[in-house]
């Protein structure tokens, strides 16, 4: 993923509607390094013997990883650091291969002020077509640099 300078957004800076869009090609050692780190070795994802003889004809990213980049929107810019995952939803609708431009959208959908909560709408999409969707809930600082960042966490 190709980022900018990481930012952070206080709950007072978000604003419904508001959107965050990142692209991500995704390459073999993306699947690779992410089996590794989670353990997860479906041969789905690596070998390509095996895949071909699936429904897909070929090896895709775990679902999981395609979700991680939306994790990694969140944490990075939008909202950013400071904060904190309280849930995400997620429907997969499609396979993503290797190879492909993945476009991760974030959305501001939903803002309350008790905690600081806000709900983004979440979308991967691949040549147009939505490959996974959902939402999450995330806790927002009040201030800019109020998060862990900011206190040496």
């Amino acid at each position: 993923m190709t980022y900018h300078v990481m930012r952070t957004y206080a709950f007072d800076e978000l604003s419904l509607g508001q959107q965050e869009t990142v692209m991500r090609t995704v390459m073999e050692t993306d699947i690779v390094g992410f089996a590794a780190v989670s353990g997860d070795n479906n041969p789905i994802h690596l070998n390509e013997d095996y895949a071909a003889s699936t429904r897909f004809g070929q090896r895709i990213a775990h679902g999981m990883f395609t979700a991680s980049l939306i994790s990694a929107v969140i944490g990075t810019q939008m909202p950013g650091p400071g904060a904190i995952y309280l849930s995400q939803t997620l429907q997969f609708m499609a396979p993503v291969k290797i190879g492909d431009v993945v476009v991760v959208v974030v959305e501001v959908a939903e803002k309350v002020e008790k905690g600081r909560r806000v709900r983004l709408v979440c979308r991967c999409v691949v040549d147009g077509k939505s490959v996974l969707e959902g939402e999450a809930w995330v806790s927002v600082p009040a201030a800019r640099g109020a998060g862990p960042i900011a206190k040496g966490a």
